[in-house]
């Protein structure tokens, strides 16, 4: 069949159709010819058109009666030259890089590689055809009737995330309709949105659903990508989690997830990958960039461009330092927010993205650019503020405009309750919003992202079972995962029926979960987390897509507990504005006289001096949030007070013995918190001047009315 080809337009680039047709666009500085290949259901090419139009590298034609619904993708032709950093193979088909949606999956059987995998010389040519093994491109009809949605827009200061796998939230749970586990529609049906309302977060933060590949080595061995982190394309959503199919309805699929989490006032952050593709080095496949323009996408070893520079540990990494790459990511942001309405990002190892030439720098174009774009400043910005090169450990060193994930909170909260020495006064940082970190560049304590785990390592029931990484059914002889020095096992190496041992265990996850909901700053959950959901001590479920990463909501009575503990942990929060603060602590006058926000305490009841916080024997201190002093007003402008906080905490194997201070306002202080407390922990409590902290507890006193 010959197609009629206008020259249609440069941009936007991608497939965007027409009344006529569709304009297809595709961005390649270095090809010479570059065609446009169409595919029937049965994955057979059908008809190809060479784009004649070239304006500023940007290959692009309007094709006549070419409809949403078709499946296509593109031959990119140009010189072989791989010692130069050039890989042109037509005889590859490529994903378009601004598809919107994908059909398909990667087949490793098939020809994919551009190079002769046989004798492993990637200077040597391949020419066999790939169509039959890369997944196709479709385009797509982007109205969706959003009905007025309107994102919840809740500030940083107040928000309470939830990480979260797509797949693994609802694929077993028994009130999630059959059809919809493990979809964006089983994240965003009836009951799930009921259970995340009930536990109060206020956004889900998803781990990655842009549309990624199962790597070769993990398919040979049964298994397959389940976190996502390997992206094909950073338009399309995973057609994996779509319940309507994937020609398109994965878009609307999702569209239809937002929208309804919008409706019950939770927010979706997007945890995205910008800083590397699915491709791999110079021994990877070629789906996409690669055969696009290698010398262009990606960052190559300046006096060996046949190689790449490898900042991620994954082979290659994005070039974000020339402006047709970075338009790239910066274009994919702003669909996600105008077009699919998500409220933030968090960046997979944002320390790569703001590389210039090999340092990290606050000055990189990346920041400069999000940080003139209206559109993208206007949502939540969260830094994994880490990659594996040189100097990439950058917590505590990224811009205004930026929260992070605070891996120095994660690491001491552990130390600290593991009974590690000499980590008071670092403690005492963590949980007053880690001022040492974002205070003197202008933030605020909500730059602080709080975790104590991840998707990345152990689970929190994890973490006081095990003290060794069990990750054998990964495959690689225990080898992979972190080898982490922070779990404690309580007595006992994974499950047992000591009854002593589950008791210490469900306390110090008590313990965990309040220091992390209490402490100034953003608490994120791992989800699951609230339940004990437990990876049997696997720290590394990359690629488990089964049962063990998947949520088990078969609840037993300790597992219901520890849930109806973070609920009510969550609501206390979420109820008192001098649990969240919008600044750091200060001392202010009010009436003339010198007021404090914040007081810590030793056992006596004195204020805690400097040998205290230097001891290292010492792991117990009161710290006293002053609720009066909060420095906001309501909407019409009176100033807000709160109730007054005294947080106990002991670290010790021991108790210890607290002489109560005064409370502010002089009233009494009531107990509501005590996490030794197995039954309700947060039971009401006689006391008197002064009371009793068991070891590895922590208990919270208001001044406020029952």
């Amino acid at each position: 069949m010959r197609r009629t080809l206008l020259p249609g337009k440069p941009y936007p680039l991608g497939a965007t159709p027409t009344p006529i047709g569709t304009n297809f666009s595709l961005f390649s500085e270095n090809a010479t010819c570059v065609s446009v290949c169409f595919f029937d259901e049965s994955g057979k090419q059908i008809d190809f058109v060479a784009l004649r139009e070239r304006t500023a590298f940007v290959w692009h034609g309007l094709i006549r009666d070419i409809k949403p619904g078709q499946r296509y993708g593109y031959r990119v032709e140009g010189p072989w030259e791989p010692e130069k950093g050039l890989r042109f193979n037509s005889n590859k088909l490529l994903v378009d890089p601004y598809a919107k949606a994908l059909t398909g999956d990667v087949s490793w059987k098939a020809p994919i590689f551009p190079y002769d995998v046989t004798s492993g010389d990637d200077l040597k040519r391949n020419d066999e055809d790939s169509a039959d093994g890369v997944p196709k491109s479709i385009v797509i009809d982007e109205y969706f009737d959003w009905e007025g949605d309107c994102p919840p827009e809740i500030p940083l200061s107040d928000s309470i995330i939830y990480e979260v796998h797509v797949r693994g939230f609802s694929k077993l749970n028994e009130a999630v309709p059959e059809n919809l586990r493990g979809t964006y529609a089983g994240l965003a049906c009836e009951s799930s949105i009921a259970y995340l309302k009930k536990l109060g977060i206020t956004a889900v933060e998803l781990l990655p659903v842009h549309h990624f590949i199962d790597e070769g080595h993990l398919v040979d061995r049964g298994l397959r990508d389940y976190w996502g982190y390997n992206t094909l394309s950073f338009f399309a959503p995973m057609s994996r989690y779509s319940s309507s199919g994937d020609e398109g309805q994965q878009v609307v699929e999702f569209k239809q997830m937002v929208k309804t989490l919008h409706k019950a006032g939770i927010e979706v952050i997007l945890d995205v990958v910008y800083n590397h593709t699915c491709e791999g080095n110079e021994l990877g496949p070629m789906l996409s960039m690669k055969g696009i323009d290698n010398t262009t996408y990606y960052r190559l070893v300046a006096d060996a461009p046949r190689h790449y520079m490898d900042y991620t540990g994954t082979g290659n990494t994005l070039n974000l330092m020339l402006p047709q790459v970075l338009k790239l990511v910066m274009d994919s942001l702003r669909y996600w927010v105008t077009e699919m309405h998500v409220d933030g990002f968090r960046f997979d190892l944002a320390s790569t993205l703001a590389r210039e030439l090999h340092a990290v720098s606050k000055l990189s174009s990346f920041f400069d650019t999000i940080h003139q774009d209206p559109t993208i400043t206007d949502v939540k910005l969260i830094a994994e503020p880490w990659d594996v090169g040189d100097g990439g450990y950058q917590v505590g060193n990224f811009p205004v405009l930026w929260a992070e994930w605070n891996g120095k909170y994660r690491d001491t909260v552990r130390r600290f309750w593991k009974g590690d020495s000499g980590l008071l006064s670092d403690f005492a940082y963590r949980l007053t919003g880690s001022s040492d970190l974002y205070e003197m560049d202008g933030r605020r304590p909500y730059a602080s992202i709080n975790f104590v785990t991840a998707h990345d390592g152990f689970t929190l029931c994890d973490l006081v079972s095990y003290n060794q990484k069990h990750n054998e059914a990964n495959g690689d002889n225990n080898t992979d995962g972190t080898n982490n020095n922070d779990s404690w096992n309580m007595g006992a190496e994974g499950p047992t029926d000591d009854p002593a041992i589950n008791d210490l265990r469900e306390r110090q996850m008590r313990n965990f979960l309040a220091t992390l909901i209490l402490s100034q700053g953003v608490p994120m959950i791992c989800g699951g987390d609230e339940f004990a959901r437990s990876q049997n001590g696997n720290n590394n479920g990359y690629c488990q897509d089964s049962e063990l990463t998947w949520f088990d909501w078969k609840l037993t009575p300790s597992r219901e507990r520890l849930l109806e503990f973070t609920a009510r942990l969550i609501h206390l929060r979420r109820n008192h504005p001098n649990l969240r603060r919008r600044k750091f602590f200060q001392d202010r006058v009010i009436r003339g006289s010198v007021v404090r926000d914040i007081a810590w305490y030793n056992t006596d009841g004195g204020e805690l001096g400097e040998e205290a916080w230097t001891t290292d024997w010492n792991r117990s201190l009161a710290l006293m949030l002053n609720g009066k002093t909060l420095a906001i007003t309501d909407e019409d402008g009176c100033p807000i007070v709160d109730d007054c906080f005294l947080i106990l905490v002991n670290a010790a194997a021991e108790g210890v013995e607290f002489k109560l201070p005064e409370a502010p306002a002089g009233s009494p202080w009531r107990q509501v918190l005590n996490t030794e407390n197995i039954d309700d922990p947060f039971a009401a409590e006689e006391i008197g001047e002064k009371v009793i902290l068991g070891g590895r507890a922590l208990r919270v006193f208001s001044d406020g009315p029952q």
